[in-house]
């Protein structure tokens, strides 16, 4: 059965460079999936761009959490899964799906992973990020307008209207599941060396049982 971790924190606070550097610690031959919580976007298709635009997507209600449940079921039971991609430029699910084996190790991130109990009871360990809010908010600048079209006004009125709200109303409470609290992210090498070695003992007792 594979272990799977949930690492959860605010827009910007390096969930992704946490997952990344967890797996890089790993060889090929440990089976490592990341699972990104963004791509699990509920399919807004019976919109149009328009509508689509002014969707709250710091809000639960905007994660397909149905589908997120019975794909990590499905893994914890090393079963396959076809996993949607989404489109940020045009905030469209892809007709495309990506094939996820199933792998020793899985890690799942994103702002709302703790919100729900069904996902929380899924995950054997729980990683929650908590970064200053300047430093998010300035990683979230950086990547919305290189990677996401988007100018610095919808930025700036998104985080406001949206980002900050959700964080406040959302994304903090959960911080009380969560069994690691990193302060600075990915920056924070020490609590990433000591998550990797509970992992590899993790292993280690797998390969001896």
């Amino acid at each position: 059965m594979p272990l799977i971790i949930g690492i959860a924190g605010g827009s910007g606070s390096g969930k992704t460079t946490i997952a990344k550097n967890i797996k890089s610690a790993f060889s090929k031959d440990e089976r490592v999936v990341i699972i990104e919580m963004d791509s699990y976007y509920r399919d807004f298709s019976n919109l149009n761009l328009n509508q689509r635009e002014h969707i709250n997507y710091d809000s639960p209600d905007s994660i397909d959490f149905e589908l997120l449940e019975k794909h990590l079921t499905s893994l914890k039971n090393n079963l396959a899964i076809e996993k949607p991609e989404y489109d940020f430029v045009i905030h469209l699910r892809k007709k495309a799906t990506e094939r996820v084996e199933p792998a020793d190790i899985i890690i799942l991130e994103g702002i709302m992973t703790f919100y729900k109990k069904e996902i929380r009871d899924r995950l054997d360990i729980k990683i929650f990020v908590d970064t200053d809010a300047d430093i998010r908010v300035l990683r979230r600048i950086k990547r919305d307008m290189e990677s996401r079209g988007r100018s610095f006004d919808e930025i700036r009125e998104r985080y406001y209207t949206m980002v900050r709200p959700a964080y406040r109303d959302f994304v903090k409470p959960t911080i009380q599941y969560s069994d690691i609290v990193i302060p600075e992210g990915g920056a924070n090498h020490v609590a990433i060396d000591m998550i990797t070695c509970k992992i590899h003992h993790w292993l280690d007792d797998k390969k001896e049982s």
